[in-house]
């Protein structure tokens, strides 16, 4: 399935505030595709993974609504590299095809895909125009998450080491936003850049 003639791949660490700029990026007219919320349908009760992740996982993984046990599952990925590549086996092909199908479909100024591990899964690059990275420091990025999560700083911080770095990200990225000073400040970066793609996305 080819891309549309102008796609964006927004990717960031966790807590960065990819959600937020999407947001903004969709007020403006823009698309957005969210492989996070296909991932959560795809998981969820009846979802289309959910057959595949019963049969690799057992009935220990699944949830009594149907679902897959998300709290289970990551500690299980976590520990075992083994078990993430057969997770990522199960929903990576799904939630790429599932996404793709969305863009191809979207009817916005451009497409969006927002894609945590977009640098992460190499399938993604060759498929957007340009990468569009959210920054912030990693402490706050650490703090947001277990303040929005609940978690331990601990895990926070083995979920991050599971990504990749920074500065890996940055030096991928065509265009960066940079999420440490306020609202006002992202909009600012948000319709900077949205400018720019309309001008050049044709």
């Amino acid at each position: 399935m080819s891309r549309p003639p102008f796609a964006i791949g927004l990717t960031g660490g966790i807590g960065s505030g990819k959600s937020t700029v999407a947001d903004m990026f969709a007020a403006r007219g823009a698309t957005i595709v969210d492989t996070d919320l296909i991932a959560h349908s795809m998981t969820a009760p009846h979802g289309p993974a959910m057959p595949a992740i019963l049969s690799e996982f057992g009935p220990e993984f699944i949830n009594d609504s149907g679902a897959m046990d998300r709290a289970r599952m990551r500690q299980l990925v976590f520990a075992d590299a083994g078990a993430k590549a057969r997770l990522e086996a199960i929903l990576h092909p799904r939630i790429r095809d599932a996404a793709l199908a969305a863009g191809a479909a979207a009817s916005g100024a451009y497409v969006i895909y927002a894609v945590p591990l977009l640098i992460e899964s190499g399938t993604w690059r060759a498929r957007v125009t340009r990468l569009l990275a959210v920054d912030c420091p990693e402490e706050v990025q650490i703090a947001r998450v277990m303040a929005r999560n609940n978690l331990p700083e601990a895990q926070v911080r083995a979920i991050m080491a599971a990504q990749v770095s920074r500065a890996e990200r940055l030096a991928a990225a065509d265009d960066v936003i940079v999420n440490n000073a306020g609202i006002d400040a992202l909009e600012a970066q948000v319709a900077r850049l949205h400018a720019l793609y309309l001008q050049i996305r044709w």
